[in-house]
């Protein structure tokens, strides 16, 4: 208990400098860009745009609202890959400050997922045009989506945790994930129905990736206007806390021997 105080105390010591951390990747995001935050809302429109022109004549699932639904989906995992790659280098990313003077060390792959958050937060907005362009009712339960949202959060967290410190000592962690991200993208109903697939990979799905929780979730709240299985929210915050402790615990168990690596 003591020692978690003590973290928590260091924590709030060095919160300025993670907040400037946070501030420093938003900047550097959208530097030099013309439209800048506007790219936020524009990009997530405009893959949308393309893969509902692309999968909807393809396959013509039979899905209410293709555009909301695809577009949770897509909001969703892309700040899952996009929070946990960036913050997979953070370490490395960050050696020579950490080679000078110390600094706790999860600030910096914490301060990356924090950074993504906030843009997908900007992004929202996107979320927000295609709820209205395609009348969505707007409902008491769409309060709740602010905690789905912290679930990812903490998710992503403990995930980035766990890759950051991986990445120090094992470089080709990047080719892994890059392969388990683009298989993670077909594995989770981002663009399609679940219900397409066979009985044992839906169970699988349901069962074992925790993204069709997160998402399924927010598109009950906004396409069904109702509250979400509470066994759908058990599963997502005890996947989140699992994955939060763990990924705290073996980054805590591994900072010490970083310097002799980055």
């Amino acid at each position: 208990m003591k020692t978690t105080i003590k973290r928590l105390q260091t924590f709030a010591h060095y919160k300025p400098l993670f907040m400037q951390l946070v501030a420093k990747d938003i900047k550097l995001k959208y530097r030099r860009s013309f439209l800048g935050y506007i790219w936020s809302i524009l990009n997530p429109l405009m893959i949308m745009g393309i893969m509902v022109i692309v999968f909807s004549n393809m396959f013509r699932w039979d899905i209410v609202n293709y555009p909301v639904y695809l577009i949770i989906g897509q909001t969703i995992f892309s700040f899952v890959s996009e929070s946990t790659n960036q913050a997979m280098w953070s370490i490395t990313g960050n050696a020579a400050l950490l080679k000078k003077t110390y600094v706790p060390k999860y600030i910096f792959p914490l301060s990356k997922i924090t950074s993504s958050f906030v843009n997908t937060l900007f992004a929202l907005g996107a979320m927000l045009i295609v709820f209205i362009a395609c009348r969505v009712k707007f409902n008491i339960y769409m309060l709740f989506l602010p905690v789905i949202l912290l679930e990812v959060y903490v998710f992503c967290s403990g995930l980035g945790l766990l890759l950051a410190q991986g990445t120090v000592f094992f470089r080709d962690i990047q080719y892994i994930y890059g392969a388990f991200i683009t298989a993670w993208t077909y594995l989770t109903p981002i663009f399609y129905p679940i219900q397409q697939l066979p009985f044992e990979l839906m169970w699988m799905i349901k069962h074992f990736n925790p993204l069709y929780s997160y998402i399924t979730q927010f598109r009950t709240i906004v396409l069904d206007g109702a509250f979400p299985d509470i066994r759908l929210i058990v599963y997502g915050v005890v996947v989140a806390g699992l994955s939060l402790a763990i990924g705290l615990f073996v980054f805590l168990k591994k900072q010490d021997k970083f310097i002799l690596y980055i």
